[in-house]
């Protein structure tokens, strides 16, 4: 999206005609709706500015650019090398106390563009400007402020906006990089954010503090729907009053102690097969600042979690890897310590039944007075990839693109051909997952640019369309493992094909028709 000349705009009065030219402007790829209000203030505005800057007519914002998968808003936006200009449109009829908060609000997403940053409301009824000070109140100011701080506004970025806001600047992972997730150098969508305060909501008295008694919430949705990172988000909230734990049915075992170190509040255990749950009752009621190890102590052949009895609320993540004996040893745990539980889970509804996790999704959600949240919108991954994906568990799907510019697809008659194919992407950056087991697991919950993977002839498709694979041992599937590994991509996959010509077929049929 592209910078539009405010002036020129509101030069003529058929709201269609506007709508029609600002696309044309801006080269957007939708119409926008511009209500008769927003125009008159657009007039009114650009008239302002014909008062205290000289070639005002010239000048060209951003107008309503909408943050990518944020859904975050703003009604103008001028930026270049060292300042960041928002004006936010306003016909009356709002609180001060509105618009102040727009604004602060409006001041942690741009933050993430690291330039002085001013931020202003126009209120167009009122003949009224005011500003967002240092310290976070409103002031009244006068045209020739705003004016100064535009003709500083030299050489003024003129390119796609969205590439100033690549998803990788605010989307991240507390596993792969838990510096800026300790920062706080991320943003939650509006779904992540309702589901929070639902949660909050129920677990939560008046004063913040949370309710000593007995409750299971979680949410579900595919990989790249943000998961992992609003669990960590609710257990980082919720720890600023409160002692809270986390256990990670994963791997990252590295991560999670750099995150148990500096999170003093928030205690991060790595847990594999919990048979049965120890309360430690020699810290009741008092937090513990130092760290402490956080190992499953093996005895009597049980693994056996001791976890302290002032937690005020216990965090599972990746909660589809738990099983009957875990779950209700955890749950025994809350129901005497009278804590919330909240879990994050995938759902493997693309995958064929037969490959999927057995049972920790149905286990969470089969738990009695369990309240359920699911997350739709995929942050990490781009429509086109999380398509393909989809196509690729199941060729007959419905959900298909007619183009895959992001998709790379390779065939490899013998194993060295196959190596040499994937050198060949390695050396281009991309990632290599294995998928056997341990390499997929180490990458569950972490994202990368590019992922490439092997399919090789032990996989088919069967009668109903979904990808399968003969070799299922000990539950472990390589179509899921495959599933979880291509969905670690943000923006471009790899698949090279050994010695499987009927699969390569269907895979081209998806990427051709």
């Amino acid at each position: 999206m592209k910078p539009i000349n405010i002036y020129a705009l509101t030069r003529i009065d058929n709201s269609q005609d506007i709508e029609r030219l600002e696309r044309q402007m801006s080269k957007r790829n939708r119409f926008l709706k511009i209500k008769k209000w927003e125009i008159a203030g657009l007039r009114s505005f650009s008239a302002h500015l014909s008062e205290v800057v000289e070639d005002s007519e010239a000048l060209a914002f951003f107008y309503s650019f909408t943050m990518p998968k944020l859904g975050k808003e703003f009604d103008l936006l001028r930026v270049n090398d060292d300042i960041v200009v928002n004006i936010e449109l306003k016909s009356g009829n709002v609180s001060e106390d509105m618009i102040r908060r727009q604004l602060i609000q409006n001041k942690y997403y741009l933050s993430t563009l690291s330039k002085n940053m001013y931020f202003y409301t126009f209120i167009s009824n009122q003949n009224r400007l005011v500003r967002l000070s240092n310290s976070g109140r409103l002031v009244d100011c006068e045209w020739e402020e705003l004016g100064k701080v535009i003709e500083r506004q030299e050489n003024c970025y003129d390119g796609n906006i969205e590439e100033l806001f690549k998803e990788d600047r605010y989307l991240i992972s507390p596993l792969t990089d838990p510096g800026r997730f300790l920062r706080q150098e991320y943003f939650l969508t509006l779904q992540q954010k309702d589901i929070r305060k639902s949660i909050f909501k129920n677990i939560r008295h008046n004063d913040g503090h949370i309710k000593r008694e007995f409750s299971v919430q979680g949410f579900t949705g595919l990989p790249g729907t943000g998961k992992t990172i609003l669990l960590y988000d609710i257990a980082m909230q919720l720890s600023k009053g409160q002692r809270v734990c986390v256990l990670h049915f994963g791997s990252h075992e590295k991560e999670l102690e750099q995150l148990d170190e500096r999170l003093k509040r928030v205690d991060f255990y790595y847990c594999d097969d919990i048979r049965e749950i120890i309360i430690d009752k020699a810290v009741s009621n008092n937090f513990i600042e130092e760290t402490t190890s956080k190992k499953i102590e093996t005895i009597e052949n049980k693994n056996i979690l001791t976890l302290h009895n002032d937690y005020s609320a216990i965090l599972i993540d990746e909660g589809h890897r738990i099983n009957e004996c875990s779950l209700s040893a955890i749950l025994d745990f809350a129901r005497q310590c009278k804590v919330p539980v909240i879990f994050s889970y995938d759902k493997e509804d693309a995958i064929a039944p037969e490959e999927r996790y057995s049972g920790g999704a149905e286990l969470i959600e089969g738990i009695e007075g369990y309240m359920r949240y699911k997350l739709t919108n995929r942050i990490r991954m781009n429509s086109e990839l999380s398509s393909f994906i989809a196509c690729v568990m199941c060729v007959h799907g419905r959900n298909y693109r007619h183009d895959y510019p992001s998709v790379s697809l390779v065939y490899a008659n013998d194993d060295k051909e196959a190596e040499i194919l994937l050198q060949n992407f390695e050396r281009d950056g991309y990632i290599y997952i294995w998928d056997d087991g341990v390499d997929t697991l180490a990458a569950t919950c972490k994202e990368f640019d590019k992922v490439v993977m092997m399919i090789d002839d032990t996989f088919h498709y069967d009668e109903n369309g979904f990808l399968r694979n003969k070799d299922i041992v000990d539950n472990n599937s390589r179509v899921r493992n495959l599933y979880h590994g291509l969905s670690r991509a943000k923006k471009n996959i790899a698949i090279v094909v050994k010695e499987n010509l009927t699969v390569f077929e269907k895979l081209l049929y998806i990427l051709q028709r």
